[in-house]
């Protein structure tokens, strides 16, 4: 039987009315992330505003060169022939950054840098990842480089003992964050007496714990930045303020001066008596204490800066002398520091201190170690701390942050990057000068 007409009308209309809907509903669905994002893009906008002084500084320092890093692999097999070994093995993250500038995830692939004794290199990737792999490397290591591809089904680990082989590297360094299953499988096929874990945290240290005069003027300048982001931020900040909208500017300021990556921890008040503790939605009272830890990186090296100080109004006479014995801390290990001293030398002094402000002996108010070590990481060796018999040198850079904690009340800690130099210290930026401005 055939549809009369009235019937032909009434499904076109419904097929029409069920494609209006369709259209529709595929409008919604698309106009949705654009509804979601509005406040975030709002917000942006708002913060560039604010922070419209703040213009991108990455061009007030060069970055590492195609050459230096030419130079640091060299350094590198140098290394290895001083410690009798034949190669060294590293996968994606920071020595592999620091070496070759190339940047690879961690995933089940192994992808990863090999420096030999006689000062060539290799590198290991899974092949259908090699055309990716060889843009990075040539951007990073310049062209030439040598790939090693490995197919699916043979894995990482026999391609990557039969290179070894070829080359008679015989003794196998691996850096220290190297993931230890990709050590086990390397040594089940060269044999674990071939694998020498331990000496790598040797050859990583001999290469990256002295920082040339480059990586300082990076280092410097950075810390710099972060110093000026800090002091932007706080010309913004008002009463009735939580500490997420804090580190929403401190991240963003440090965008705007051209730092990638930015961090920040800002406490108000009580949540500033955990060293790490967790912003909440606590609003800033006049006159109330504010910690914020925070940093970013500039061309690949980082700066963590802690400054705390009050927001619309004077500290107590308990804050300022807090603050003050803390201060006093920073300066007398700052005044101490000096080429030949053990780590744990330096956090003693600190520690002393503070405990004759009254504030307890040990961990009782000052909970962790004086310091870390920073570069391309923004905790790497040395560190100041209690057990560390590791000898200061020219060009290692530390952070100086001892703090006093007081749970339930209040925390101070404040931290600056320091330098050890030929006949003694630098600090990169200024101190901060008093608990009402982080400046």
């Amino acid at each position: 039987m055939q549809p009369d007409r009235r019937h032909l009308l009434r499904s076109a209309a419904l097929g029409a009315g069920a494609y209006a809907a369709s259209c529709s509903s595929a409008r919604a669905r698309a106009s949705a992330p654009d509804r979601a994002t509005a406040p975030a893009v709002e917000r942006a906008s708002r913060l560039d505003e604010l922070f419209a002084a703040l213009t991108d500084q990455r061009a007030s320092v060069a970055p590492i060169s195609v050459e230096e890093r030419r130079a640091r692999r060299a350094r590198c097999a140098a290394e290895l022939q001083r410690l009798r070994l034949d190669a060294f093995l590293c996968e994606g993250g920071a020595t592999m950054r620091w070496l070759a500038d190339v940047s690879w995830g961690h995933s089940e692939r192994l992808f990863a840098l090999c420096v030999l004794a006689d000062g060539t290199t290799f590198w290991l990737c899974p092949a259908f990842e090699a055309s990716r792999a060889r843009e990075k490397i040539d951007a990073g290591c310049g062209p030439g480089e040598t790939i090693i591809a490995w197919d699916e089904h043979e894995y990482a680990f026999r391609p990557l003992a039969a290179a070894l082989e070829h080359r008679r590297a015989r003794l196998v360094s691996v850096e220290p964050a190297m993931r230890h299953g990709f050590v086990a499988r390397l040594a089940a096929e060269l044999g674990p007496e071939r694998i020498s874990p331990l000496s790598g945290v040797r050859v990583v240290f001999g290469l990256r714990a002295r920082k040339d005069a480059h990586e300082l003027a990076i280092l410097r300048r950075a810390s710099e930045l972060t110093q000026a982001a800090l002091v932007a931020v706080a010309a913004t900040l008002e009463p009735g303020l939580d500490g997420s909208e804090v580190g929403a500017r401190i991240d963003h300021a440090h965008r705007r001066l051209g730092m990638q990556g930015p961090w920040n921890l800002s406490l108000v008040g009580p949540a500033a008596a955990l060293p790490h503790g967790e912003a909440d939605r606590r609003a800033l009272a006049k006159g109330e204490l504010l910690l914020v830890d925070c940093g970013a990186s500039l061309h690949g090296y980082q700066s963590d800066t802690t400054r705390t100080w009050t927001v619309g109004g004077p500290p107590s006479e308990e804050i300022a002398k807090v603050w003050r014995v803390v201060r006093d801390a920073q300066q007398r290990s700052f005044d101490f520091l000096r080429p030949g001293l053990a780590c744990r030398e330096l956090d003693a002094i600190a520690r002393t201190a503070i405990g004759a402000a009254g504030y307890g002996e040990g961990y009782q108010a000052f909970t962790h170690r004086l310091g870390h070590g920073i570069g391309m990481e923004g905790h790497e060796a040395p560190y100041f701390d209690g057990g560390s018999e590791v000898e200061l040198a020219p060009g290692m850079t530390l952070s100086n942050e001892p703090g006093i904690y007081l749970p339930g009340r209040f925390g101070v800690r404040l931290e600056d990057i320091v330098v050890v130099t030929e006949t003694g210290a630098d600090h990169f930026g200024g101190w901060q000068q008093g608990p009402t401005s982080p400046a």
